[in-house]
């Protein structure tokens, strides 16, 4: 009985260290050079009349203008997963440029399976809802971004494969939006490879 005890205590030390170790070593760590992945291409203004598809689902907070904004362009990314690297968005794919909507851009982040598991506003707005769901905004409320000021990372799952669709909106007056690209990467510098080596990984 003793020695089968003994046994027992001998194997569960040998497997221990291995239950000890961090989780998070394990994880993928992108380390590849930057990868750029374009969102929305530059729309040229045009009054909000004129544009007739509207997100009935969405209220915007507007002093003036219209509450049930109109939309100016919808792109997305594809699949790709982050690998715990850093995403943030640009005007242009090497990543130097900024860019501009009129009123805002609506990011939705999907899983794999298509469900929605984030929303977040980007641009001039006051407040978005979707039902009960207050929408969160994020960076200052403003027409133009330098490259790079907005950081999705914290909002993205570390390596988990994802979609962002954007859609820019406009809630009176005039709308219009620049090139848009979000750029993976792990650290600034480097030149964007073509996003579809990230896609579907």
């Amino acid at each position: 009985m003793r020695r089968a005890l003994t046994c027992v205590l001998i194997s569960f030390a040998l497997l221990a260290p291995g239950c000890a170790k961090n989780p998070d070593a394990a994880r993928p760590r992108y380390s590849g050079p930057p990868k750029a992945m374009k969102l929305l291409s530059e729309t040229p203004e045009a009054e909000t009349a004129t544009r007739l598809e509207k997100r009935t689902d969405l209220l915007v907070t507007v002093e003036t203008g219209e509450p049930v904004p109109s939309v100016v362009a919808v792109g997305e990314s594809g699949l790709f997963s982050r690998q715990g690297g850093a995403v943030k968005l640009y005007g242009d794919a090497t990543g130097k440029e900024g860019w501009s909507v009129d009123n805002f851009v609506l990011l939705e982040i999907s899983n794999k399976k298509g469900e929605v598991i984030h929303r977040a506003v980007i641009g001039f707005q006051q407040g978005s809802s979707r039902g009960s769901e207050v929408i969160d905004s994020v960076g200052q409320m403003k027409f133009a971004f330098e490259a790079g000021e907005i950081d999705l990372t914290s909002m993205l799952p570390a390596d988990e494969p994802i979609n962002i669709k954007a859609t820019a909106l406009d809630t009176g007056g005039v709308g219009r939006v620049s090139d848009l690209y979000l750029i993976l990467s792990a650290e600034a510098g480097g030149a964007p490879a073509p996003d579809e080596e990230l896609r579907e990984k």
